[in-house]
């Protein structure tokens, strides 16, 4: 049975046992999506991460579980269970698993007003 982002409205969710971990894998749950931004929940394996890109917009990454590296502008920071980073929008980033970890990604996206 698939559920959607509307599944969860108006629900007590525990985000650590939302998504489970997959070997070798990197699992993502898009929870919400709309015109001012996103809030997706991924799980890594360890040594699973993403490319180093940019992003338009500034992204919150909360870690629930684990450990990551973070590295904004070729400058690594880890970030460990509790903890939060912003990456700035057009600065390159890129993400690794030290440890499984399970993160939320928040985008924040500019309203542009007419």
């Amino acid at each position: 049975m698939s559920s959607t982002a509307q599944d969860l409205y108006s629900k007590s969710i525990d985000l650590k046992n939302l998504l489970r971990y997959q070997p070798h894998s990197i699992v993502s749950r898009e929870l919400v999506k709309n015109k001012s931004g996103s809030i997706t929940m991924f799980a890594f394996d360890m040594n699973q991460g993403l490319s180093e890109h940019t992003a338009p917009f500034d992204a919150y990454l909360q870690v629930l579980e684990g450990k990551a590296e973070v590295t904004i502008n070729s400058e690594p920071k880890e970030v460990n269970t509790g903890e939060f980073i912003i990456m700035p929008a057009n600065i390159p980033h890129s993400v690794r698993a030290i440890r499984p970890f399970k993160m939320l990604l928040v985008m924040i996206k500019e309203i542009q007003t007419i």
